[in-house]
C-alpha cells in the first residue's frame, strides 16, 4: 500500500469514505443483491455521522446503529432534523441483512428509501463540517 495515511481525526476523511460507500451503495450492477447496496448506505449514513462527532471533538461510539449515533450528537446539543430520524432503519443493513436467513430480501422500494436517507444523513454532515 502506498500513498500517504489518512487521518481517523479528520472528519473532511470520514466524508471522503461516507461518499465512497453512498457511490458503492448508488451502482446497481447485475448480480449485485439489494442487502449489500443497502449495507454500503448505512456505511455511508454511519461514516457521515461519526465525520459530525470528529469535527466536534466528541468521542464517537464504536457502533454500527444510526439510532445511537443520532443520540450521542443530540446529546452534545446538535440539533438533528427530524427527516434523519428515518435514517435509523440503515441500522438493520449493518448485519441483519448481510447473510442468508436472517432477514427478508431488500425489496427495490427498500433499496431506493436506503439511497435517499444515506443521501439525507451525507448532506446534513457535510453542512457540519464543512
Amino acid at each position: 500500500m502506498s500513498g500517504r495515511r489518512r487521518s481517523p481525526d479528520n472528519p473532511k476523511e470520514w466524508l471522503t469514505r461516507a461518499r465512497s460507500s453512498l457511490a458503492l451503495a448508488s451502482t446497481k450492477t447485475p448480480g449485485v443483491l439489494y442487502e449489500d447496496l443497502c449495507f454500503q448506505a448505512q456505511q455511508a449514513a454511519e461514516k457521515a455521522l461519526k465525520a459530525v462527532f470528529v469535527n466536534r471533538k466528541i468521542p464517537y461510539p464504536y457502533t454500527h446503529d444510526i439510532n445511537a449515533l443520532l443520540s450521542g450528537l443530540e446529546q452534545h446539543s446538535l440539533t438533528i432534523p427530524e427527516l434523519l430520524w428515518g435514517a435509523v432503519t440503515l441500522t438493520s443493513y449493518a448485519s441483519d441483512t448481510r447473510y442468508p436467513g436472517i432477514a427478508t430480501p431488500v425489496t427495490k422500494e427498500e433499496y431506493t428509501e436506503a439511497i435517499r436517507f444515506a443521501q439525507g444523513v451525507l448532506s446534513w454532515a457535510e453542512e457540519q463540517v464543512e
